[in-house]
């Protein structure tokens, strides 16, 4: 071969090869900020399509290729959505750079040549927190921190702090501003212990290659659709990143004048169990508590347990029945949940009637309205409480009368209430209307009206009453025996 030949040939095997992953050339300067500042525990809140996300998966990649034998892990809320908003960027930067990494899309895992392993996977609840311990990390994400409920700080603080211990691992909280600024994301991001970073759509170059249009005129445009100003709360915070109170963008309207400690003493009490069927998500019950002494309605008792069996829930409810012998057990039927309540009621006995879920957004409305005026109450830490300040309209999917939920979070127990709700008798109290002291001024007056009434009963009875003098002051009928 010649030696103009052997250097084409070699020519092409260079231009055949991927180019080197440099992260420093890969993010812009916001990715890049975050992405190298080495405090140890650090939050960045931003807006949507702000590219955190593909700034996560090209620093997890980086990181493994920097430390062999180690491990990285991504977190959020489930597995699917781990892989719906994280593994499609990773697996691309692997194939665009060459760096050999082995992608095991079942497992959601990627080893790399020197042995460093990429884990992405979901912690929806509490019960999923416990499978971390024993991890020896060198850096976490969790995504989407602002829809976590409060098993968050157990996450991090009891299990996956410590899990940095052996590689003096790192760990990042990143999201978006929720619509309450509460909760354990809202106090690491204004806390000095933690690294702060924020950014918007505005610095990510890539949204306007992509679309073609500079991200201020596809925002502007967007509130014209929606009929809101730049200053709409929800605008604020999901393009600008911005800390708003925006409970408009909420399903449910509790808040702490909706919370109760101990049932009113002093009554006798009346139950409802409202259960919302699941499996990939949860089966949810809510136990709803009222009085005749009053309208309000009280959630006494919620469970929210994933991938159990007819047998397990069966048994749940079965000992919730004898232990609040409920006047209705109201389950969502629809679809396998038929199936599911036939053949508890069948084997059980249970008492289950099928909720009713025609017109659920009216219902969901009569519940705001029962948040709103103080007669719904629910304590604070329980699940009902937590997901009413996280599960959102979908502003972008809905128009006119026509409400879609977002499906950035799914909530079981919500569900389960509403059915319950729905099922309660408490807007049957009729106010007890006190009486008058014997001897008051109000009681004479009383009295004399009721002295009137009876005479005028007497005189229609009669034919005598003339409704001529009912404008006399002081007709002779009224003192005639």
């Amino acid at each position: 071969m010649s030696d103009d030949a052997e250097l084409r040939a070699m020519l092409e095997v260079l231009a055949s090869r991927p180019p080197p992953f440099d992260i420093a050339a890969y993010c812009f300067p916001e990715q890049l900020a975050f992405i190298q500042d080495p405090a140890r525990f650090k939050a960045a809140d931003c807006s949507r399509r702000a590219g955190k996300t593909v700034g996560i998966a090209a620093d997890l990649l980086d990181t493994a290729q920097r430390h062999p034998n180690m491990a990285c892990l991504y977190i959020t809320l489930s597995r699917l959505n781990a892989k719906r908003i994280l593994w499609r960027d990773l697996t691309s930067i692997n194939s665009l750079y060459g760096l050999g990494g082995k992608e095991h899309a079942t497992e959601l895992t990627m080893t790399m040549p020197n042995g460093h392993i990429i884990y992405l996977s979901g912690a929806k609840d509490k019960s999923e927190v416990e499978k971390y311990r024993g991890f020896p990390l060198k850096k976490v994400y969790i995504d989407e921190a602002q829809s976590f409920r409060s098993y968050l700080r157990e996450l991090v603080d009891d299990v996956l702090a410590k899990s940095l211990y052996d590689f003096n691992g790192s760990l990042a909280l990143t999201g978006t501003p929720p619509p309450i600024p509460v909760g354990f994301f809202h106090e690491c991001v204004h806390s000095d212990k933690w690294s702060r970073h924020s950014w918007n759509m505005m610095a990510n170059p890539h949204l306007k290659l992509k679309s073609g249009r500079e991200p201020m005129e596809l925002i502007l445009e967007d509130c014209a659709r929606m009929g809101v100003s730049i200053d709409d709360p929800a605008i604020q915070r999901e393009c600008f990143g911005r800390w708003t109170v925006d409970t408009n963008s909420l399903v449910f309207r509790w808040s702490d004048l909706n919370h109760f400690d101990d049932l009113p003493t002093g009554s006798s009490w009346s139950y409802v169990i409202g259960v919302d069927l699941g499996y990939s998500d949860a089966d949810a019950i809510a136990v709803l508590a009222w009085s005749e002494a009053s309208p309000s309605v009280y959630l006494v008792h919620e469970s929210v347990k994933r991938k159990q069996g007819v047998t397990e829930l069966a048994a749940e409810l079965g000992k919730l029945v004898q232990q609040y012998d409920p006047l209705a057990l109201v389950m969502d039927t629809g679809g396998l949940g038929k199936k599911i309540a036939e053949e508890m009621v069948a084997r059980y006995s249970l008492p289950i009637k099928p909720a009713q879920k025609a017109e659920k957004y009216a219902h969901i409305e009569l519940v705001n309205d029962a948040l709103r005026t103080k007669r719904l109450f629910a304590r604070r830490d329980s699940a009902f409480a937590q997901d009413s300040m996280l599960l959102e309209w979908d502003r972008d999917k809905s128009s006119g009368d026509k409400l879609v939920v977002s499906d950035a979070f799914h909530s079981d127990i919500c569900d389960a209430v509403l059915y319950a709700y729905r099922a309660a008798l408490g807007w049957l109290h009729t106010p007890v209307i006190p009486k008058p002291k014997l001897g008051s001024a109000e009681w004479l007056k009383a009295q004399v009206a009721e002295h009137e009434a009876a005479i005028i009963r007497q005189l229609e009875q009669r034919d005598q009453f003339d409704p001529a003098l009912a404008d006399d002051p002081d007709p002779q009928w009224r003192w005639q025996a």
